[in-house]
């Protein structure tokens, strides 16, 4: 399939290499990139928590780091996980993949005993996870640590869909599904964005896509880019 990826640079390039060894064209046409943010984080945590790739990254050059990162990390799947350890954390502990299983984990490990936890997140958020652990007993603080701004809509995927030459769109945020419909009807291509087919990452994201008149959206068995690409398969 002629597959577009809409998520930022980095983490379309990944996802990029994983579709091409499966036999499919892939553009990369970002629709987000993210920036980090300098976050006050103050010391004394047991552990930390990340929920995305972005957020141990954005804490690269924040002087907390040197601190934070021997601490354990609860990441909510493999890729924030394999991000924790690039960023420099050695105690990494991995949960099933989705916000669910990661507060699960969290609460079986009793993971605040020796103190609150730190949830390191971005500016946007699909799940308030600080009031689901407080739900269940869990002190945890919130930092937001990066943010994705909006990049303009690319001229090559503006190209590839008047043209009819991409098969397929794959949506990882509700964010970048509007952003992608919001720049098609700037383009004046509404029609043709809509008519590929859109692989969404679950119901909250398809959600834009079936409201504009997507005609063909499907969503992940799982809220995982493995899923999403099982979709494409």
């Amino acid at each position: 399939m002629r597959v577009a990826l809409t998520r930022p640079h980095e983490d379309s390039e990944r996802t990029a290499a994983a579709l091409r060894a499966r036999g499919h064209e892939v553009l990369v046409a970002p629709l987000m990139q993210v920036e980090p943010v300098n976050a006050g984080i103050r010391p004394s945590w047991a552990a930390v928590i990340v929920t995305s790739a972005n957020a141990p990254a954005a804490i690269a050059t924040h002087p907390a780091r040197a601190a934070l990162i021997k601490l354990p990390v609860f990441a909510v799947g493999q890729r924030s996980a394999d991000a924790s350890r690039e960023a420099g954390f050695t105690d990494v502990i991995v949960a099933g993949g989705n916000v669910r299983d990661l507060i699960r984990l969290i609460v079986d490990r009793r993971a605040d005993a020796a103190g609150p936890l730190l949830y390191l997140a971005g500016e946007d958020r699909a799940a308030d996870l600080i009031g689901e652990l407080t739900m269940h007993g869990i002190a945890a603080e919130m930092a937001v640590v990066y943010r994705a701004v909006t990049a303009p809509f690319p001229a090559a995927l503006i190209a590839a869909l008047t043209a009819g030459e991409v098969d397929a769109v794959l949506h990882f945020s509700r964010r970048s599904a509007e952003n992608y419909l919001a720049g098609a009807g700037q383009a004046g291509i509404a029609k043709q964005a809509l008519a590929a087919r859109h692989f969404c990452l679950s119901a909250q994201i398809a959600g834009p896509m079936v409201a504009a008149g997507a005609a063909n959206v499907a969503v992940a068995a799982r809220p995982d880019e493995a899923s999403l690409i099982a979709l494409v398969d």
